[in-house]
């Protein structure tokens, strides 16, 4: 599984990058957002020249020829850049006319199987199902994971399943098991994945160890 950080955060993409274990990014206008004293496409910018893999920079229009030309905008940024599109109508009519055009997408905001098979016809290089907003409604997250790579399988569809609303560790350990091909993580979870307290506890007693022998 491909691990990407989900946030516009200069410092937080360098922290996680520095761990060795980042293969690429997502940003969204929310995300964007906050990080406030650079235009867009300068932070974008920034992001490729610290992560050597997928950055995903959303459009604003919801039509279909202003986000093929905000699409062909941003891919011009840097090689690395994925144009995120919204799974609606336009965004697939979008999506079908960049891939054409050789431009890698991001078909984003999916939470439903036919949604995600909708979007691999029409080319996307990702789907990114809402694992966290699902469960949030009391729906099973997880088991959108499983169906869409189910389809994708049986079809032998390129499009790669990326599990986004990641909320806790536990959701990346059971995207993985259900096969998604990319997990995009927020800063907090990459944190909590890492620690446990056994581990602590096992550091704090070799070091005590180490200590006592004198050496």
């Amino acid at each position: 599984m491909k691990f990407f950080i989900d946030t516009a955060n200069i410092d937080e993409i360098k922290r996680i990058n520095a761990l060795g274990v980042l293969d690429g990014v997502t940003t969204n206008p929310s995300l964007i957002a906050k990080e406030t004293g650079k235009p867009f496409e300068a932070i974008i910018a920034e992001i490729c020249g610290i992560v050597d893999g997928p950055i995903s920079a959303e459009v604003i229009g919801l039509e279909a020829p202003g986000m093929i030309e905000e699409g062909r905008r941003l891919a011009k940024i840097h090689k690395n850049v994925v144009v995120k599109l919204p799974l609606i109508a336009e965004g697939l009519k979008a999506c079908k006319a960049l891939t054409a055009e050789g431009i890698r997408t991001n078909v984003t905001l999916c939470f439903s199987a036919t949604q995600a098979l909708m979007a691999a016809k029409a080319g996307a290089t990702y789907v990114s199902p809402f694992v966290g907003r699902l469960d949030d409604i009391n729906l099973d997250g997880m088991e959108l994971i499983r169906e869409i790579v189910a389809i994708f399988e049986n079809y032998g569809f390129a499009t790669q399943c990326l599990a986004a609303s990641i909320r806790q560790p536990r959701h990346v350990t059971d995207a993985a098991l259900a096969g998604a091909h990319v997990a995009t993580i927020p800063t907090k979870v990459f944190d909590q994945m890492l620690k446990h307290p056994l581990t602590d506890k096992g550091v704090e007693g070799f070091l005590a160890d180490w200590a006592k022998s004198g050496r």
